[in-house]
């Protein structure tokens, strides 16, 4: 099955994942939608729709897309199933690090500044 994501790739998203998460169960499938989810949930609270635009972003706006998705995305799975973790307590703390990353590329990409500086003002 071909990834369908537009800011991370399947790669990206599995590195942030850990080597303990399911593989069996987290499959591209999986994969797929969880990014379909995060990029949705990055444009409405953002309020921009850097789908439709991603073609003219510049690389350091991709790199924090790529960022924010890749983190939500691992989330995702990892609370999908904590099964291979050596415990829920590492499993948790790998939320939490993912968690901190993606609330502050969210807030950088909802900034008013940043935004004029996305589309180049």
């Amino acid at each position: 099955m071909a990834h369908t994501g537009i800011f991370a790739t399947s790669a990206e998203c599995i590195a942030k994942l850990g080597k303990n998460y399911n593989s069996t169960d987290v499959i591209e499938a999986r994969i797929n939608e969880f990014c379909l989810q995060a990029e949705s949930l990055i444009n409405v609270t953002c309020r921009y729709n850097f789908s439709d635009n991603y073609a003219t972003l510049n690389a350091d706006v991709k790199y924090l897309l790529t960022e924010v998705s890749s983190n939500l995305v691992a989330i995702y799975g990892i609370t999908y199933d904590m099964s291979g973790f050596t415990s829920r307590i590492e499993a948790e703390d790998m939320i939490n690090i993912l968690r901190d990353g993606a609330l502050r590329g969210l807030s950088i990409l909802r900034d008013k500044k940043a935004q004029d500086f996305i589309n180049g003002a």
